[in-house]
């Protein structure tokens, strides 16, 4: 048989511990209204600041003008001096995305590394981007074992793209085909295209590649 607590019980813990709950009370709402202003009145207007102030420097990168992009033209910063200054701000770490970029373009493949692998992003294409150029990086670089996870990281990062995943997944295996000369790596990912892409180009091409490595699909 239940048993509730009587009023009288209820009034004895009250009185017994409001002090300590009446403390936890109010430091929840110091928390609360702290966080609350912290962005409202310090956060929110920076992050503007630092989207307004990126905005020749995208100008300059969407023009190719690397050089400009990176550095600035005097009057505006450029990613690598607007990520100094805005640390911390939603629009810093999406430069870091464009200084990367730039830096894999002029063949900086260090700095390209560095600046991609500090960007991440809630934008599971825009982080299927950035690693797909990381793979282009640690290829360019040597590494190709680390080139293959970032391309096969890629291509698994936002499978329902089916424009760029495939695309991505079939850098990977054709990285490890011809440039790791991988077989088995090369072929278990050229299946996983053709099983979960079918009606793609990359499908397509991985069949191709697959009959040259002597593996037949079962319709032939």
């Amino acid at each position: 048989m239940e048993t509730t607590q009587s009023p009288n019980a209820v009034t004895k813990l009250w009185d017994q511990y409001s002090k300590q709950l009446s403390l936890v009370a109010l430091i929840i709402i110091f928390i609360v209204g702290a966080w609350y202003a912290y962005q409202e009145f310090y956060q929110s207007p920076k992050e503007k600041k630092a989207v307004e102030a990126l905005f020749r420097a995208e100008e300059y990168y969407r023009k190719d003008s690397i050089a400009l992009a990176l550095n600035g033209d005097g009057q505006n910063l450029g990613f690598i001096k607007f990520i100094e200054k805005h640390n911390g701000t939603k629009a810093a770490n999406l430069a870091c995305f464009y200084a990367g970029s730039c830096y894999l373009k002029i063949g900086d493949n260090a700095k390209a590394i560095t600046y991609l692998e500090k960007f991440s992003s809630d934008s599971k294409i825009t982080q299927a981007r950035a690693y797909k150029l990381l793979g282009d990086a640690f290829g360019d670089s040597g590494k190709n074992q680390e080139a293959l996870e970032y391309y096969k990281k890629a291509g698994h990062y936002f499978e329902k793209d089916e424009v760029n995943s495939p695309d991505y997944l079939f850098m990977a295996a054709y990285f490890a085909d011809q440039v790791m000369k991988d077989n088995a790596e090369a072929i278990a990912l050229y299946e996983e295209i053709r099983s979960k892409y079918p009606r793609s180009q990359q499908s397509f091409d991985a069949e191709k590649n697959l009959a040259r490595l002597g593996v037949y699909s079962s319709k032939d």
